[in-house]
């Protein structure tokens, strides 16, 4: 029997959350409540009972049912054809031959012989009919268990939840290593806040948007203004931004051979969340059209593994399944800003695994990812973003209009998920992406401690700290360092060459 954990002991001796194991409880429930330790005994407690229910109840039906269910098709034969072939013939023949002063006498002796059965007949017929209910009522057992063994793995599925996917990037064998290039990003930063300046006019910079940009004006102008202001040419992708990946990956293609036929200058790319993995998309897809056109990819808090938001939106048990939140996603999508599912589908584990195993990115492309953590603290729920202006009717006395600044909370929405994300998975978050997941494979990892939200990078906010540089600065520090590293592999290309 399974034995209820002791009331008196209040706190388990085992942790709660184990590195490196997924499952505890033998694969059941797992340890993922890490600040309620009665929630997970009492988990623990339900997967053992669970376990043992269900032995009972298979182990029963395995031994008994198939034996039996033999035997009553067996019997149930022999009941039907006997009667059924031997009395028709051998009265068809007593018919045909026997007198007729004897008919009446043979039709009575006939019918007392049918009523009157063998007693092997009648244990026959006990032995089918207890088959008959054993194999019933195993059936009907049988039911319950799939039925209450499905509710158990659905139980289990909201649970885990995206736990055994985050952070898959850095378990596939397959995939080559990073490098830390935080300290050497922190020495460029700190340079661009004294003023030195070392991005080269000989490129273009594209800037990409991610998901719902088309619906934030300001989304990359003041990086895009600070280069313009150096010389610099520098354009901001207009791509439908809740499109499929496959979709824009075809658009940033000939986005980028018209600015290289219209400049003879090859194409540096900075994308921040989906569109960053939107432009490796188009270098995976599209590598041999572009390999002499493009001088490199800075991802910024892109989720290029996927995202747990995404996937626990769109998967089966999920949060989604219970308050109608992926019916209400497909309708804002698809009918209020006239977008494709896709573009979120693309984002979840499944998809991205999918893609990544049948299109890599080129190994010669300099890559540079960048990743950060939000802030979690009582003081980022004050935190606006500048998100947009609105012009007001009123004129000012030199006859120029007013603009007045549009606001959201957006870094306490970013706080408010990355504390979800911690205290579901354990796993440390800009908001949307998790720092694991948006680390490259094989690229140059820019980590700062700095704590910077998922909207950070695109959107300023009001109360910013200057001293440690700005949106845009961060944005010229990535490309700076990404040049950098352009210019060490074909240096190291050459070497290879002579």
């Amino acid at each position: 029997m399974v034995r209820a954990p002791d009331p008196q002991h209040r706190e388990s001796n085992t942790p709660l959350v184990v590195q490196g194991e997924g499952l505890t409880n033998d694969g059941l429930i797992p340890q993922i409540f890490s600040s309620m330790p009665a929630l997970n005994e009492a988990a623990s407690y339900l997967a053992q009972t669970t376990s043992y229910i269900t032995g009972c109840f298979s182990d029963y039906s395995v031994e008994h049912s198939p034996r039996h269910f033999e035997a009553s098709e067996t019997h149930a034969l022999e009941l039907v054809d006997f009667p059924s072939g031997d009395t028709d013939a051998s009265s068809s023949t007593e018919i045909e031959h026997i007198p007729s002063n004897r008919i009446h006498l043979t039709s009575v002796e006939s019918s007392n012989a049918s009523t009157s059965a063998p007693p092997h007949m009648h244990d026959e017929i006990t032995r089918s009919s207890g088959s008959s209910a054993l194999i019933e009522s195993n059936r009907t057992g049988q039911s319950r268990i799939s039925i209450f063994q499905s509710l158990i793995d659905r139980a289990r599925r909201t649970v885990r939840g995206s736990a055994d996917d985050i952070g898959w990037l850095q378990c596939d064998p397959g995939m080559p290593p990073v490098e830390d290039g935080t300290e050497r990003f922190l020495e460029i930063l700190d340079n661009i806040k004294h003023g030195v300046h070392k991005l080269p006019n000989s490129v273009v910079y594209l800037l990409i948007p991610g998901l719902f940009s088309n619906h934030g004006p300001l989304y990359f102008v003041s990086t895009k203004v600070s280069f313009s202001k150096m010389g610099l040419a520098c354009h901001i992708a207009k791509i439908h931004s809740e499109a499929s990946v496959e979709k824009n990956a075809r658009e940033l293609k000939e986005y980028i051979e018209e600015i290289y036929w219209g400049s003879n200058k090859r194409v540096m790319l900075l994308g921040h969340s989906k569109g960053g993995v939107d432009a490796a998309a188009a270098l995976s897809l599209y590598w041999s059209d572009l390999k002499d056109k493009v001088a490199g990819l800075a991802l910024a808090q892109s989720p290029y593994g996927g995202t747990p938001i995404a996937s626990d939106l769109l998967r089966e048990g999920q949060l989604g399944d219970y308050v109608n939140l992926r019916k209400l996603t497909e309708i804002l999508i698809c009918k209020v800003i006239k977008g494709d599912m896709r573009a979120l589908e693309d984002l979840t584990y499944e998809r991205r695994r999918e893609f990544l195993k049948e299109h890599h990115l080129p190994k010669e492309v300099p890559i540079v990812s960048f990743r950060t953590e939000a802030g979690i603290s009582p003081a980022v729920l004050a935190t606006l973003s500048h998100v947009a202006h609105a012009e007001l009717p009123l004129v000012a006395p030199a006859g120029e209009s007013r603009k007045l600044p549009v606001v959201m909370p957006l870094g306490a929405a970013m706080a408010a998920c990355a504390q979800l994300l911690q205290v579901r998975y354990g796993e440390k978050s800009d908001g949307l992406v998790t720092c694991r997941d948006a680390e490259v494979p094989g690229s140059v990892v820019v980590r700062p401690k700095r704590k910077l939200d998922h909207a950070w990078m695109v959107y300023s906010s009001l109360n910013d700290d200057l001293s440690e540089g700005d949106a845009f600065q961060v944005c010229e520090a990535l490309l700076t360092l990404l040049v950098e590293i352009g210019q060490k592999k074909m240096h190291e290309l050459a070497m290879k060459d002579e």
